[in-house]
């Protein structure tokens, strides 16, 4: 997890799988592509990508996700974040469905509601939708047209592809839950919106020269420009949580990352994470987790 991957690593990786399409610019296509997952049958690296994911997964796997594990035993729709680094490691031989990869440049074009505002890509949210064969054969049909369109001459061929990825997110967004779509309508809540996105626009730590700017509660409400007391009411009335708090675990989250899928040692992350000595980090890892980073990482 030195680095993000961009999409050039992407095709680097994969030459014999995904070729530059004859006649087609690489930087053309680098906006937007879309392609079969048949070849989707090994580890893919654990890091950040520079780019937003769409995936159809037909197949099973484990998606290594931020800091945690999410089994994939059924077919599902997952969404992926470029903040949020992850691998897929597939444990069953069949692996099909669809996948489209598209940069921040594509969605952001004159004119078009940006997509990445929606839900389904925020931060911290779960990433995967296991979905029934009905709403599978749907989505694979617009993934079919978003393969078909792809080729074509079509002048405006990518407002119609930026459509298609819309229409993916709406239907996702109506697998959701009602309650699950939170609409802010206090000055709290939109505090609270400001502090999580400062927080996460922090992580994840991909070098190890890489160290983390704020720290404490005081740091926040500094950024934000509010005062301290007035920022942690706002998030206690919320979440429920301290601003601490929330920091704290989302501290030990990317500790936990760390340990589990780079080697860098225990005082690297230590550093990486603002503490001074490791043998701070080791007493707030343990105080947090009863576990010790060696012991998590054995």
């Amino acid at each position: 997890m030195q680095r993000s991957e961009t999409l050039e690593d992407f095709y680097r990786r994969y030459p014999n799988i995904y070729p530059q399409r004859e006649g087609i610019p690489h930087k053309a296509v680098g906006n937007f592509n879309v392609y079969s997952r048949e070849s989707c049958g090994k580890y893919a690296p654990y890091n950040r990508r520079d780019y937003y994911k769409i995936s159809l997964i037909i197949g099973q796997g484990n998606l290594h996700y931020a800091d945690k594990t999410i089994e994939i035993n059924r077919n599902a729709l997952v969404f992926f974040n470029p903040q949020v680094p992850y691998a897929w490691e597939p444990t069953s031989e069949k692996q099909a469905g669809y996948f489209c990869l598209f940069t921040s440049d594509f969605i952001h074009a004159p004119g078009n509601a940006s997509i990445l505002e929606s839900p389904l890509f925020q931060i911290g949210g779960n990433p995967v939708f296991f979905i029934d064969k009905k709403q599978e054969s749907h989505i694979s049909m617009i993934f079919q047209k978003m393969l078909s369109e792809r080729d074509s001459e079509y002048i405006y061929k990518y407002d119609l592809l930026r459509n298609y990825v819309n229409l993916i997110i709406h239907e996702a967004l109506k697998f959701r839950p009602a309650d699950s779509c939170f609409i802010h309508t206090t000055a709290a809540s939109r505090i609270v919106t400001l502090f999580v996105e400062l927080l996460e626009r922090q992580f994840p730590v991909d070098s190890v020269e890489h160290t983390l700017k704020l720290r404490t509660a005081n740091d926040y409400a500094t950024r934000l420009s509010v005062h301290p007391n007035h920022l942690n009411r706002a998030v206690r009335e919320v979440t429920g949580k301290t601003t601490t708090e929330h920091i704290t675990n989302r501290v030990v989250q990317e500790a936990k990352a760390l340990l589990m899928h780079t080697d860098w040692s225990v005082a690297e992350i230590a550093y990486c994470l603002g503490f001074e000595y490791p043998a701070y980090f080791n007493n707030f890892f343990k105080k947090q987790t009863n576990l010790t980073p060696r012991s998590l990482r054995k």
